[in-house]
């Protein structure tokens, strides 16, 4: 037996029924002494592999090692999860005096908006910077993203930087495989006169972004139970985001309209200025400022 869905209570009445009289606490107390305890599925098990994982996470290591020693900023990137406005039930439960009252469906068309966090976690000062899009989860919303970033925190810590080290997963806006991203980043590089070096894990590897598990959960728990009435409620609730090793966190308002399903320009292949590295270039390249 490796499980059970039955209660304390439960497992004593099918005991009785056999003709075996316990209490409840003597159920509680042969639950514990066998190692039987309440707990979560747990999100461990791959669902895939690839030859060249080790050797990209080897890279990562280095490049992170180099650019820090440095005094370049290194930092990691994703998207969370849209969320709707409006009167939705979210998870988590807060201190009332009365009960939260919520739509008894969540129907995208009752939403008076949605918000998209985007963040960015920097690893040498543990802070972190989010950017709240209410459009789409585009490339050019996450290359927004990253001018914000920098015009508003990186500059400020990093004024003699040459480079910066961004850490991002293989898909979504910031595909390892779509040009549109590197088109995108290629603009976001002139615009910011510097060099941006792009670094994405392996496939099946996103949970070792450093933003997963070092910003993220703790936006979460900032957000937990508090119904997402509008952006500014958003806003609010992430700003608080803290810890007691010290993360804080910036949060910013991106009201910007983006148009899905954009192509690369026709002979961006051709002459694109991105620079590939010659070890694992499909993860590992540089956009550098022509201007």
């Amino acid at each position: 037996m490796r499980w059970t869905y039955l209660k304390p209570r439960e497992i004593v009445s099918e005991l009785l029924k056999k003709g075996y009289s316990v209490s409840r606490n003597i159920v509680r107390y042969l639950l514990k002494k066998h190692e039987y305890v309440k707990r979560k599925a747990q999100k461990n098990i791959t669902m895939g592999g690839h030859p060249d994982r080790n050797a990209q996470f080897e890279n990562i290591t280095q490049l992170k090692q180099d650019y820090l020693d440095a005094g370049n900023p290194v930092i990691s990137m994703d998207t969370k999860k849209k969320e709707l406005l409006g009167t939705f039930y979210r998870n988590g439960s807060l201190y009332t005096q009365a009960a939260i009252q919520t739509n008894d469906h969540d129907f995208p068309s009752s939403a008076t908006g949605s918000v998209i966090p985007h963040g960015f976690y920097d690893l040498k000062r543990n802070t972190g910077y989010i950017t709240l899009g209410t459009s789409h989860d585009t490339s050019e919303f996450a290359c927004d993203s990253l001018f914000q970033w920098w015009v508003n925190e990186g500059i400020i810590h990093y004024p003699k930087a040459k480079s910066l080290l961004i850490l991002c997963d293989g898909g979504g806006s910031n595909s390892s495989r779509h040009y549109i991203f590197k088109e995108d980043l290629q603009k976001t590089a002139n615009a910011l006169g510097l060099e941006i070096r792009i670094a994405h894990y392996p496939p099946y590897t996103s949970k070792y972004n450093p933003i997963e598990h070092r910003f993220f959960p703790h936006v979460t728990r900032a957000c937990e139970g508090v119904v997402f009435h509008s952006v500014e409620t958003v806003k609010t609730l992430i700003s608080r985001t803290s810890t007691s090793k010290g993360l804080t966190t910036i949060v910013h308002i991106l009201d910007k309209i983006y148009e899905t399903g954009r192509k690369y320009a026709a002979d961006f292949k051709e002459i694109m200025p991105i620079v590939f590295d010659t070890h694992l270039p499909k993860w590992n390249y540089r956009a550098i400022s022509q201007e």
